[in-house]
């Protein structure tokens, strides 16, 4: 029987090397040059198989060729946030940080790759590991799969570490996991004219000002209160002088919701109040919607066995997410295509002053958690049937 605990416990010394030299050389979306060439290194130096992919992305495969395949995912690119922090693995890129964590899921992914080589003649079957860039940007995810890397595939696994949760803790949700996204331009049209004399103008500052609180009224009013939505207005631009009737106001904002019918809803209501609030003030106006990505369930299979699994594994404690998050992930977009499994290993540690939220200049994880990311990963590629 193998202990995966005490076999990741192992290769601690070497994940935490990883991460740290990925910490301090952050590169982001796709433009993941050096990232990939050190994962390559160790695929290589353990005589993993892999395939490298134009936009960074690598899949990597060992096991039994004739058995089932399991999928692992982690990502592996930064953040354009400023590294504040006081430690020896700060980043020395100006500006570029990996403030969510994605340096902990490659470093543990390819601990996973090593753990799962030594035992490779008790596999019963294949396991995948996807290493995958700009989950932070446009769905890296998409190109993975475009590439083939789910054919096949009869179930996905993802982590990611949160520092709400402390270390040797990992949390999952049955249900629904994650919110929909969608980014929106607002484009709002009047005529410009003397401040003075505003009858003869029509103010489309005056009219986005309704917009935005005609907005708000689609969450509180006509969203059930058991549901979640959020319509957030990030950036508004209009006007060009202090004494002239704005002819042109731009705004940007973010529709989330919980569930692809919330989503569809939302939006239509959006170009609605938009288009007819424009109208009543003699203004024109127009919508623009960016497909973000969508939200996803844990398969619930896959969630009764790994929760199983996880319970039976000594020095990690399971505990329920009541709640779905109202962040984003393109994980997502794997689970249209398979079952998938994702969770969270808590990464917070407040002895060691390790608490700071992800995205933000203080962000980072204690490295602990990185022995716990890996066992778990491992038993459940190795466990799934």
């Amino acid at each position: 029987m193998i202990n995966f605990i005490q076999e990741s416990q192992k290769l601690l010394d070497l994940m935490v090397n990883i991460r740290q030299e990925l910490h301090m050389n952050p590169e982001i979306d796709r433009d993941l040059c050096n990232t990939v060439n050190l994962v390559e290194n160790y695929l290589n130096k353990y005589n993993i198989k892999y395939k490298r992919f134009n936009n960074k992305g690598i899949v990597a495969e060992l096991g039994n060729p004739n058995g089932r395949i399991v999928a692992l995912r982690a990502d592996m690119d930064a953040l354009n946030v400023v590294d504040l922090k006081d430690v020896p693995y700060k980043s020395k890129k100006s500006g570029v940080m990996h403030a969510c964590g994605h340096d902990a899921h490659t470093a543990i992914l390819i601990g996973v790759g090593i753990l799962l080589k030594s035992i490779e003649t008790q596999l019963s079957g294949r396991i995948r590991l996807i290493f995958q860039p700009a989950e932070e940007t446009d769905g890296g995810a998409r190109d993975m799969i475009e590439y083939g890397c789910l054919d096949n595939v009869c179930a996905i696994a993802g982590l990611h570490v949160d520092e709400t949760i402390d270390t040797g803790n990992i949390g999952i949700k049955r249900g629904t996991v994650c919110a929909a996204s969608n980014p929106f331009e607002i484009n709002i049209y009047g005529k410009g004219s003397h401040g003075a004399y505003p009858e003869s103008g029509i103010d489309a500052i005056m009219i986005a000002s309704k917009v935005i609180d005609s907005l708000q009224s689609v969450v509180s009013r006509e969203i059930s209160a058991l549901d979640s939505g959020v319509i957030s207005i990030g950036k508004i631009a209009g006007g060009t002088v202090l004494n002239a009737i704005c002819s042109h106001v731009v705004m940007e904002g973010i529709l989330r919701t919980m569930g692809n019918e919330l989503r569809e809803f939302s939006k239509k209501r959006i170009s609605q109040i938009v288009n007819e609030t424009a109208i009543m003030f003699r203004g024109s106006a127009d919508v623009k919607f960016i497909e973000g990505y969508p939200s996803f369930s844990n398969n619930d299979k896959l969630y009764m066995e790994f929760c199983k699994l996880v319970s039976s594994m000594e020095n990690i404690n399971l505990i329920d997410i009541e709640k779905p998050n109202m962040s984003v992930e393109d994980f997502s977009y794997y689970t249209q295509r398979v079952p998938g499994i994702y969770y969270k290993l808590g990464c917070r540690n407040t002895n060691k002053g390790i608490f700071h939220p992800a995205h933000g200049s203080y962000f980072d994880i204690d490295e602990d958690c990185l022995a716990y990311g890996c066992a778990v990963q491992a038993a459940f590629a190795y466990n799934h049937k």
